[in-house]
């Protein structure tokens, strides 16, 4: 059961070719409420995909779609660098928060061998105390194998429960707001961890957020949700979208405000996947057939220099005032 919380499907003996995981016309209802539809998305492997929008939106639903756990419609492609199908990858999850007594003598190390083996970890003991920290040494968390789960920050939990996502490595890693109510230094590390992953394993990584300055900081594609996607493209992109701050009222962000989004932009972060695998099949910043995008915006979507977000929130479009949210 705990393995399969962290790890869905299996791996068939060409899921390390995948390149391309395709969200096509994905749709989730419950009765007759639409929880979204519509939903088009095209991830490369090598590529941190960031999917933001405001509570309700359907993003975590979206994640538990990928993984099976609810019913929908549409289809999920997995495909190689020549856009053949290849089969069932190796998917990795990390959930928002996972649910345990705190008071329960329970080590890292037990949590591990619970998930790793097949048998009852009480009633013979495992013997994978140096693979647990190998898989702990790569979210740099080595020193917590003996720590008791109740006494973790969230931010310690979250590393553990990303090192158990990653054993055996998938292919594709679906995050589901895995740093909510984690301090600076605790952010930092997860996206250094995030960056490594990107820059030395052959994997596509899916992240739910409501952190909008890391995402520009670090995604290197984002979609914004509202019921379905609204708009998909580079960080900048999305940003600049003027239906962007439509949802999202003033945008959070601290230092000097580019051109009224609210952002401290940043230099974006090099990788050595910055351009994800290379493959053919087209730029996931570009709209493919029926995928939205923001390129060539248009319509009076993109920014302008009138327009501009006061510090209440408001949206200032060439002197109209509307409400932020």
């Amino acid at each position: 059961m705990l393995r399969k919380l962290f790890h869905h499907a299996s791996s068939q003996s060409d899921c390390t070719k995948l390149c391309c995981t395709r969200i096509e016309n994905f749709g989730v209802r419950a009765g007759n409420l639409v929880i979204f539809e519509d939903v088009n998305i095209h991830v490369h492997c090598g590529q941190l995909t960031a999917v933001i929008g405001p509570n309700g939106a359907g993003k975590s639903t979206l994640l538990r779609a990928i993984l099976g756990e609810v019913p929908h419609t549409g289809q999920l492609k997995y495909t190689d660098a020549k856009g053949k199908h290849t089969g069932n990858p190796v998917i990795g999850y990390v959930p928002q928060y996972l649910k345990f007594d705190v008071s329960a003598p329970i080590t890292v190390q037990d949590l591990f061998a619970a998930c790793l083996s097949s048998r009852p970890v009480w009633l013979l003991p495992v013997n994978c105390r140096q693979r647990i920290l190998e898989s702990l040494r790569r979210v740099k968390a080595a020193e917590l194998i003996d720590r008791r789960l109740g006494a973790l920050s969230g931010g310690e939990l979250q590393r553990v429960l990303v090192a158990l996502a990653l054993n055996p490595m998938p292919d594709l890693l679906l995050l589901d707001e895995p740093v909510s109510g984690v301090d600076q230094n605790g952010l930092e590390i997860f996206y250094e961890i995030l960056e490594d992953l990107q820059n030395n394993e052959d994997m596509a990584i899916i992240l739910v957020s409501h952190d909008l300055n890391m995402v520009a900081r670090h995604a290197d594609q984002v979609v914004l949700m509202n019921k379905g996607v609204v708009c998909s493209g580079s960080p900048e992109e999305v940003f600049r979208d003027k239906r962007t701050r439509k949802i999202f009222g003033m945008l959070a962000g601290d230092g000097s405000r580019d051109r009224g989004t609210g952002f401290e932009w940043r230099p974006h972060r090099k990788k050595s996947a910055e351009n994800g695998c290379g493959c053919d099949c087209g730029s996931v910043s570009k709209s493919d057939d029926g995928f939205a995008s923001c390129d060539g915006m248009g319509n009076g979507d993109s920014f302008d220099d009138a327009d501009f977000v006061n510090d209440a929130g408001n949206i200032y479009d060439g002197g109209k005032e509307e409400g932020g949210r």
